[in-house]
C-alpha cells in the first residue's frame, strides 16, 4: 500500500511538473509570438513607408520603376493605403495581367486582385485611387479603377507609373493656365474586360467632403459633382486648416484637394502614388481633366473607411495647407509643395428676420473661400451661397430675400446685384436668390471673350417672412394727350400675393425733344426694360467682359416699377449702350457694326421715363397709348 501511494504521489508530481512545463512553453511560445508581433507590426509600420518615403522626407532617392513590358500574370505585389489615421498600410495584390489601349490610344491599364483582411472585408473603397503599387521594390503604379458596383471580389485597375510621369514630366506653368476649357472625366467601357455585358471600368470616386453643409444641400446640388466623378457626401469627415499634421506625405498617405475653405468647407481625397522633394502624383486618373488648375492641396487624416457593396468609401479630416495641384490630367494630378492657390474670398451676409419673442433681427456672416477654376468654381459657389441662406434655424420655405452686393473684377467697376427673390411654382426663396447670384457670376466668370480675375465677391441679404411678389394688374394715364416737357400722372395697380391690391403712383416727364405723334407707353418690371434695351442674339454672344460688367450694371433691379416710352424711331444697342431716335440716315451708316454683330438695331427707340421703388418683386406689364402734340 505504501508502496502504491509513493507510486501515486511520483505519478502527481510528475504530472504537474509536466503541466508546468507545458505552461512554461505555452508562455514562451506566446511570449515568442508577441515578440514576432511586435517585430511584424514594426516591420508593417517601416514598410508603410515605402521606398520613395525617402524622397518625400527630402531624400534625393528617386523611386524605381516597374517596366510594364515586364509585367506578367501571377506577380505578387504590395499596395499602400491609409484605411485609419495618418500611416499607410500595407495590402497584397496580384497582378492579372493588362488591358492594351483599355482606357485610350498609348493608355494600357493592369488588372490586379487584391488580398489582405482589410480589402477584402472593405472591397474596393472611394479615396483608394492612387495607393501605389510595388513589386520586388519597384513601383509599378497606382490602384485607380474598379469594375461595377458590387464585385465579389477587390479586382482593381492600376495606372501605370509611366503614364502618370508623363504628367511630372510635361506639365505646363500653373499661373493662369486654367482657364482652358476642357470636359470631365467619363466612365470608359473595358470591352476586354466586361465581355460586352454592360459592366463599366470606372474610376474610383473621390469622395468629395462637404463640411458645414446640410444633407439636403447636397442632394440637391450632388448631381453638378458627380457628373465630374466625384462622389458628394455631407458631414462625413470635417476641416481644420490650422491643424498641423507632422508625418510627412508619402506615398501611400491620403491628400485632398481644396474647393471651398473657411466657415465652409469642400475637399476632395485620393491617396499620394509618388513624391519627391518638389512635388507629388496622386489619383491616377483625373478629378475634372481640366488640365492646368490651382487648387490648395493638404494633408489628411482617415477617421475610418466605411465598407458597402454600393460605395464604399473614406471619412477624412482634412488638416495643413502643404501646397498646391497645379496639373490634373488624364493619369493624374499633380501637387507642387509650397505653391499658393489662388482663391476667390466671399462673403455673405445674412439678416434673419425678427422674432417674435425677441422682436430683433439676427445678424450672421459667412466667410469663405472658392478655388479659382473655370469649370469647378460657378458650381462650389452656387452650393455655398445656398448653404448660407439655409444656415440659419429660422430658414423657411415661405420666405422672401432682399439682396444687395458686389462682384469684384480687376481692372473693371465692381458688378452690382440689387433686388427681392421670392420663391415661385418651382423652387423655394433660397434656390432664387442662389440662382440669382450665380447668373451674375457666371456672366463675369464665364466671358466667351475673356476671362476675369475676380477679387472677390460681397453679398448681404435680409430675411423677409412673406412671399414679396406682386403683379401688374392694371395701369393709367391721367392724360391721353400731352407736350413734350409736360409731366404727366400714371397710376399703376398692384396686385400682391394673397393681398389687397395696392395703388401706386408715378410723375411721369414728357422729354423736352419728343418728336409729335403716337407713342407707347409701357408700364413695367424692369426684366421687361432690360429686355428692351439689351442686345439678342448674336450681338449679345459677342459681347467681351467690360460691355458684359457695363450692360449688368444697367440692369434693372426687380423692385420697382418702371414706365417706358416707345417712339416709332430707329433705335440702336451698341457695346451694351442705348441710342434712342437714331434718324434712317445714322442707321444706314452704321450697318456695318451690324454686321459686324457688335450692334443691335431695333425700329423702335426706348425711353426710360419714370420708375418707383415697390416693396414687391413686381412681375408683369401694361402697355397704354399717349399722344405726343
Amino acid at each position: 500500500m505504501r508502496d502504491q501511494r509513493k507510486t501515486r504521489d511520483r505519478m502527481v508530481r510528475l504530472l504537474v511538473a509536466g503541466w508546468m512545463g507545458t505552461c512554461a512553453l505555452a508562455a514562451a511560445a506566446q511570449t515568442s509570438a508577441t515578440a514576432t508581433a511586435h517585430a511584424a507590426s514594426a516591420s508593417v509600420t517601416s514598410a508603410a513607408l515605402p521606398p520613395t518615403a525617402e524622397a518625400a522626407m527630402g531624400g534625393a532617392a528617386e523611386p524605381k520603376i516597374f517596366p510594364l513590358s515586364q509585367l506578367k500574370r501571377g506577380m505578387k505585389g504590395v499596395a499602400y493605403t491609409v484605411f485609419e489615421g495618418v500611416n499607410p498600410e500595407p495590402m497584397q495584390v496580384e497582378i492579372l495581367g493588362v488591358l492594351k489601349d483599355s482606357l485610350g490610344p498609348g493608355r494600357d491599364m493592369i488588372l490586379a486582385r487584391l488580398y489582405g483582411s482589410k480589402p477584402e472585408f472593405t472591397g474596393v473603397v472611394a479615396g483608394m485611387s492612387g495607393s501605389p503599387v510595388y513589386i520586388d521594390g519597384k513601383l509599378v503604379g497606382a490602384l485607380s479603377y474598379r469594375i461595377g458596383q458590387f464585385s465579389k471580389e477587390p479586382i482593381a485597375g492600376i495606372t501605370p507609373i509611366e503614364q502618370m510621369l508623363e504628367v511630372r514630366d510635361d506639365s505646363a506653368q500653373p499661373a493662369t493656365a486654367q482657364r482652358i476649357q476642357s470636359s470631365g472625366p467619363a466612365e470608359m467601357s473595358v470591352p476586354a474586360a466586361n465581355g460586352g455585358l454592360g459592366v463599366e471600368m470606372q474610376a474610383m470616386e473621390t469622395p468629395l467632403v462637404f463640411s458645414g453643409f446640410s444633407p439636403e444641400t447636397v442632394a440637391r446640388f450632388g448631381d453638378r459633382f458627380r457628373a465630374m466623378g466625384m462622389t458628394p457626401v455631407a458631414g462625413l469627415g470635417g476641416a481644420d486648416a490650422a491643424a498641423v499634421q507632422p508625418e510627412p506625405l508619402v506615398p501611400g498617405s491620403a491628400v485632398s484637394a481644396v474647393l471651398v475653405r473657411g466657415d465652409l468647407s469642400v475637399a476632395g481625397t485620393c491617396t499620394v502614388t509618388y513624391v519627391d522633394p518638389k512635388r507629388l502624383l496622386a489619383c491616377g486618373h483625373p478629378i475634372t481633366q481640366y488640365g492646368p488648375v490651382d487648387m490648395p492641396m493638404t494633408k489628411a487624416a482617415v477617421v475610418a473607411t466605411l465598407p458597402s457593396p454600393l460605395n464604399a468609401f473614406k471619412i477624412v479630416n482634412t488638416t495643413e495647407t502643404v501646397g498646391a495641384f497645379t496639373e490634373d490630367r488624364a493619369s493624374a494630378i499633380m501637387g507642387q509643395f509650397g505653391t499658393k492657390a489662388r482663391m476667390i474670398p466671399v462673403s455673405v451676409e445674412v439678416v434673419s428676420p425678427a422674432t417674435a419673442v425677441t422682436g430683433m433681427a439676427k445678424d450672421k456672416t459667412y466667410r469663405f473661400e472658392v478655388l479659382d477654376n473655370r469649370q469647378l468654381t460657378p458650381s462650389a459657389m452656387l452650393v455655398s451661397v445656398y448653404q448660407s441662406l439655409q444656415g440659419t434655424n429660422l430658414a423657411a420655405a415661405e420666405m422672401s430675400y432682399r439682396m444687395t452686393g458686389e462682384i469684384g473684377v480687376q481692372g473693371l467697376p465692381e458688378v452690382k446685384m440689387s433686388g427681392i427673390v421670392a420663391q415661385n411654382e418651382l423652387n423655394p426663396a433660397a434656390i432664387n436668390a442662389a440662382l440669382f447670384v450665380n447668373d451674375r457670376f457666371s456672366r463675369v466668370y464665364g466671358n466667351p471673350q475673356d476671362q476675369p480675375i475676380v477679387t472677390g465677391m460681397k453679398l448681404k441679404v435680409e430675411g423677409i417672412p412673406e412671399r414679396r411678389t406682386a403683379t401688374v394688374e392694371s395701369a393709367r394715364l391721367s392724360v391721353l394727350e400731352a407736350n413734350p416737357g409736360d409731366i404727366i400722372d400714371a397710376e399703376v395697380m398692384l396686385r400682391p400675393y394673397q393681398a389687397e391690391s395696392k395703388l401706386v403712383r408715378l410723375k411721369v416727364k414728357i422729354p423736352d425733344d419728343m418728336t409729335p405723334g403716337q407713342v407707347r407707353v409701357l408700364v413695367s418690371d424692369g426684366a421687361t426694360v432690360d429686355r428692351l434695351l439689351s442686345p439678342s442674339g448674336a450681338a449679345k454672344k459677342a459681347e467681351g467682359l467690360a460691355d458684359a460688367v457695363d450692360q449688368m450694371n444697367h440692369l434693372h433691379p426687380n423692385d420697382r416699377i418702371y414706365v417706358t416710352l416707345l417712339s416709332r424711331e430707329a433705335q440702336a444697342v451698341l457695346e451694351g449702350q442705348a441710342m434712342p431716335g437714331v434718324p434712317l440716315s445714322m442707321a444706314n451708316v452704321l450697318a456695318p457694326l451690324k454686321d459686324a454683330q457688335r450692334m443691335n438695331l431695333n425700329g423702335e427707340s426706348v425711353i426710360e421715363a419714370a420708375s418707383t421703388e415697390a416693396g414687391y418683386a413686381i412681375s408683369g406689364s401694361q402697355v397704354l397709348h399717349l399722344t405726343i402734340r
